[in-house]
Formats: structure tokens, C-alpha cells, sequence
């Protein structure tokens, strides 16, 4: 089972701005296939770096106040969150070790 939440505008401050974790947040939506490719990296990472961050997914079909207010422009796009401070922005599909590299690299 996956320890990726889903998130929506509404939760936001308190559930990534808030938290007392650093937040990498998924910005995706259903009809995209780079965000569905990023799926499974997305919840493998979650798994492996479970204490040290939260994963998080916003779908921006449905919620599209958080996604205009950082710029969000393109999916899938992550950022990650420390102090309720963007502290990195990757867009687009990457490798695992990538992906896992970029974001440790921010924590």
C-alpha cells in the first residue's frame, strides 16, 4: 500500500505548509501519461524515504487554486516543501535514481 496522500487546495496549508516534515508534492492529473509513468517511482520513493519526507498528490483537474498560485504550468511537476518554503521544482517525467537523487539532494 502506497503512503502517498492525496491532498486538495483546501488542505493544503495545513497538510504541506504546515508540516513539521519537509513535503514533496505531486502536482498531476488523470489524463497524463508522463504522470502516470511517474506513478510508481512517486509511491516507491514515499516507501523509502517514509519519516524523512511526506509524499503528497494534488490533482489539479480538481483543484486548480494551489497549482495557479506556485505557477504550475506543465505536469508532472513536484515540489518540494520545507518550513512552508518551496525549496525545489522538477517538471517532467526522470529516472528513479534521478528523481530520488534530486529530491534528497533538497532535503
Amino acid at each position: 500500500m502506497s503512503s502517498v496522500a492525496d491532498v486538495t487546495d483546501s488542505q493544503w496549508d495545513t497538510v504541506v505548509l504546515q508540516s513539521d516534515l519537509p513535503v514533496l508534492v505531486d502536482f498531476w492529473a488523470e489524463w497524463c501519461g508522463p504522470c502516470r509513468a511517474m506513478a510508481p517511482l512517486v509511491d516507491k520513493l514515499a516507501d523509502e524515504l517514509k519519516g524523512k519526507v511526506r509524499v503528497v498528490k494534488l490533482n489539479t483537474s480538481d483543484n486548480t487554486e494551489v497549482p495557479a498560485k506556485y505557477g504550475i504550468t506543465a505536469i508532472p511537476t513536484f515540489l518540494l516543501i520545507k518550513q512552508g518554503k518551496q525549496v525545489k521544482s522538477m517538471v517532467g517525467s526522470q529516472s528513479y535514481a534521478a528523481f530520488k537523487a534530486n529530491v534528497e539532494g533538497a532535503l
